[in-house]
């Protein structure tokens, strides 16, 4: 199992959103860096557990935890000409852009702070709190998983 941490803008979907869709599922779209893409299309898998961290917020933090429910296909809002994730140059036939299906699985009692995450030691060398990762999706370790799940509470 992989561990993943996935960052949305609560005004565009929240982790509440998430919990309120029909069967607390929701495709996970508008992707748009080749780096993410090829995280999705190669590594994410069903199964493998997921932070849900809420961006460009006051404060950022994470807020909950979502499963991956559904590996990558082909992103569909890539070839709506009304989606602001529209990208002309998508091929249906060779799709450049790929999302995952994500499940609720809770929300935390306590969201847990990106300046409590950059204050713990044992989280110093996790992806997020360095310098210049700004990825919408980033891998985190069985060790940083554990730890941030204990400083939300369970």
């Amino acid at each position: 199992m992989n561990y993943w941490l996935m960052k949305s803008e609560p005004d565009a979907f929240s982790i509440d959103d998430l919990a309120n869709m029909p069967k607390k599922t929701e495709h996970w779209d508008g992707i748009r860096n080749y780096q993410v893409r090829n995280m999705i299309r190669d590594d994410i898998k069903k199964g493998d557990l997921v932070l849900f961290y809420h961006s460009n917020c006051k404060p950022p933090g994470v807020v909950g935890m979502m499963e991956v429910v559904k590996e990558a296909y082909p992103d569909h809002t890539a070839f709506d000409p009304d989606s602001k994730y529209f990208d002309p140059k998508s091929d249906p036939d060779n799709p450049r852009w790929l999302m995952v299906d994500v499940k609720f699985k809770k929300k935390f009692k306590h969201m847990v702070s990106l300046d409590e995450l950059k204050a713990n030691p044992a989280l110093a060398e996790m992806r997020l709190v360095q310098r210049g990762n700004r990825l919408s999706i980033l891998p985190i370790t069985k060790a940083e998983w554990d730890e941030i799940i204990a400083m939300c509470g369970g």
